[in-house]
C-alpha cells in the first residue's frame, strides 16, 4: 500500500472518530446508574432508561415527533415523485429556475426558513401549530425526494416507457407498471432520510411550534435545565434509529448504483 493512500485513510478514520467519538461517550453515560456523568463508571444500570419511558413529557414528544414525521414524509413522497417525473421527463421554459428553487429550502439557513414562515403562515390564516410545522417539514422534504428521485430517474433506461407504449400500456400503466417498479428503491431510501431529518429538526420547528414540543426541542428544553442521564438515555435511541435508517437509505443506494 503506498505511503499517501495510508495517510488519507488513517485522516479520514481520524476525523470519523472525532466527530463521533462524543456520540459513544453520550451512549456509555446512559448506562450510568449515578445521577451525574462521571467517569469511571461505578455502577451500570438500565435505570435511566425506565425513567425515560416512565417521563410523560418526553414520550409525548416522541409520538408527536413520529407523527409529524410520517405525516410530513407521507406528503413529501405524495408530491415529490410526480414532481420529479414531471421535471425529468418534460422540458418547459423556466425548468432550470425550478430546479433551483426546489433546492432553496436546504440550503437556506433553517432560522431563515422558520421566521419567513412564522411571518408568512398567519396572513394565510394558518395559526402555529402541529400542521404549521408538518409544511414547513414538507418544504425541505420536498427538496430531499426531488434531487433522490431525479438522481434515480436520470440512470433510468430511457427506452423504457416507449417499450411499454409499443407493448399496449397507457402512458398511467407505464408508469405504475415500469417506471415506479424501478424507482422504489430510491423511493425507500428518500423516505428513510425524510424521516431521519424531520426528526432532528430543530430551526423550523422551533419557529412554528405551539403547545406540543416535538423531541429535540423536549430534549434541548431539558438540557437548558442541566443534563442528566435521562437526556443521554434518549439520544442514545435516537442515535441508533438515526444510524439504521441512514445504513438502510446508504444500503439502498448502493443497490440503485449496481
Amino acid at each position: 500500500m503506498k505511503i499517501s493512500n495510508i495517510v488519507t485513510a488513517v485522516s479520514a478514520w481520524s476525523v470519523i472518530l472525532f466527530l463521533y467519538f462524543p456520540l459513544f461517550i453520550i451512549i456509555l453515560y446512559s448506562f450510568n446508574d449515578a445521577s451525574v456523568a462521571a467517569y469511571p463508571i461505578e455502577h451500570y444500570s438500565l435505570k435511566w432508561y425506565s425513567i425515560m419511558y416512565n417521563d410523560a413529557s418526553l414520550m409525548s414528544a416522541v409520538k408527536s415527533s413520529f407523527f409529524i414525521a410520517i405525516i410530513a414524509t407521507f406528503i413529501a413522497i405524495l408530491i415529490g415523485v410526480p414532481s420529479a417525473y414531471t421535471l425529468h421527463k418534460h422540458d418547459f421554459w423556466g425548468k432550470k429556475a425550478v430546479e433551483r428553487i426546489v433546492l432553496m429550502p436546504i440550503t437556506l439557513p433553517g432560522i431563515v426558513t422558520g421566521i419567513s414562515m412564522l411571518s408568512f403562515f398567519p396572513l394565510l390564516g394558518i395559526k402555529i401549530s402541529v400542521t404549521a410545522i408538518i409544511i414547513g417539514h414538507v418544504t425541505f422534504l420536498l427538496a430531499i425526494v426531488i434531487t433522490q428521485l431525479m438522481a434515480r430517474f436520470q440512470r433510468l433506461d430511457p427506452f423504457l416507457e416507449q417499450a411499454a407504449a409499443d407493448l399496449g400500456a397507457t402512458p398511467t400503466q407505464a408508469f405504475f407498471k415500469v417506471i415506479l417498479p424501478n424507482i422504489r428503491t430510491a423511493i425507500i431510501g428518500a423516505i428513510l432520510l425524510c424521516l431521519v431529518l424531520s426528526m432532528d429538526e430543530i430551526p423550523v420547528t422551533f419557529f412554528l411550534i405551539a403547545r406540543d414540543n416535538t423531541l429535540p426541542i423536549e430534549i434541548y428544553g431539558m438540557m437548558r435545565r442541566g443534563i442528566t442521564p435521562e437526556v443521554n438515555a434518549i439520544s442514545t435511541i435516537v442515535f441508533l434509529f438515526s444510524s439504521l435508517a441512514i445504513l438502510i437509505s446508504v444500503k439502498i443506494s448502493e443497490q440503485n448504483e449496481a
